[in-house]
């Protein structure tokens, strides 16, 4: 433990010393003293046993009473002198960028919402990593480069996850249309249907296959990680497959986590389960075995690229065990002074 300010302390003894000689030079004038009124047989009232017990107490408390305050001193310049200690700290950072790829068709709301809300909790807990999110039906759309501005990303997690709820509840209700309902709307369909007619909808490949070129190719110490939500039941032609996307993502050492739903066909459950450990990823079905929580846990410890970031020192205050010392002093020094006063 150190001081912030070591001379207040110092003068705080200074202080108690003179206060100590000064109350102890008085006790030796007030025994030499032989003026004042003269009383005749005093002398029987110091044979008395119970005014020599009284006299011995109040010699006693008048003691303590100096020690208490002379402590009660003490402690209080030993707070102001500011008692800190000097913290090391050393910013961790984890290496990793992760983009979330999201299959907006209908079929996979109940999915998403789940997904994208378990993962606005992950994200608080980020350290260095890099986060992105691209949503796709016909077509895909960037809602979210590669960024670590944490906050912007929850943001987005959370519109996502309003704009579905609202979707989902329109869905069971042919009544239910509230005033921004076509604001959320938009927000997970404008640029995902571009092409519709002519290609169909929910082109897996082309939704996984978009993710490649937004992770940085110069960046090849960073882990690159894919979550990856969709039925994978496609209604039109896509570009590329789903396991030629996988191909290209293990290539560029991309590793993929995908999340099916519980009523995908058995085919391509398949297809979708062996394109993703194909990148060395692992590949969850929702409502089953805690899918999310699962593959949260899947990508926190996919860390190998843990780095040491920037080591700095910080001074944190430690008032806590002299302030509770001070408050013991000054409450013993009234408890004495109320017993003198008897």
């Amino acid at each position: 433990m150190e001081l912030m300010y070591r001379y207040i302390l110092y003068i705080g003894i200074i202080l108690s010393a003179i206060f100590f000689a000064m109350y102890f030079l008085k006790k030796a004038k007030e025994k030499k003293f032989s003026g004042g009124v003269k009383l005749a047989s005093t002398f029987l009232i110091d044979d008395e046993q119970y005014f020599k017990k009284r006299k011995n107490i109040y010699k006693v408390l008048s003691y303590v009473t100096v020690f208490f305050l002379l402590a009660s001193i003490i402690i209080s310049a030993y707070l102001c002198s500011r008692p800190y200690k000097r913290e090391m700290h050393t910013e961790d950072k984890y290496c990793r960028d992760i983009i979330l790829c999201l299959d907006v068709s209908t079929s996979v709301d109940e999915v998403n919402k789940s997904l994208v809300k378990e993962l606005a909790k992950t994200v608080e807990k980020l350290k260095g990593e890099r986060f992105g999110i691209i949503i796709f039906n016909t077509s895909p759309v960037l809602l979210s480069p590669l960024t670590d501005d944490y906050e912007y990303i929850i943001e987005c997690l959370n519109n996502i996850e309003t704009a579905l709820e609202m979707r989902i509840k329109m869905n069971n209700s042919f009544f239910y249309y509230p005033d921004d309902w076509y604001y959320w709307n938009a927000y997970i369909s404008d640029g995902t249907l571009v092409g519709n007619e002519e290609r169909g909808s929910s082109l897996i490949g082309d939704g996984l296959a978009s993710t490649i070129n937004n992770f940085s190719k110069d960046d090849n110490n960073r882990t690159k990680i894919v979550i990856f939500a969709t039925d994978n039941d496609p209604y039109g032609e896509a570009l590329i497959s789903v396991p030629d996307a996988a191909k290209i993502c293990r290539d560029r050492g991309i590793t993929v986590y995908g999340i099916g739903t519980h009523d995908m066909s058995q085919a391509n459950m398949r297809e979708m389960k062996s394109s993703v450990e194909l990148t060395g990823g692992e590949f969850f079905i929702e409502n089953k075995s805690n899918t999310f929580d699962d593959i949260v846990k899947r990508v926190e410890s996919h860390s190998e690229n843990l780095v040491k970031g920037q080591t700095y020192f910080t001074n944190v205050d430690y008032p806590e065990k002299s302030f509770v010392m001070l408050v013991i002093s000054v409450s013993l020094l009234f408890v004495v002074l109320r017993l003198l006063r008897k």
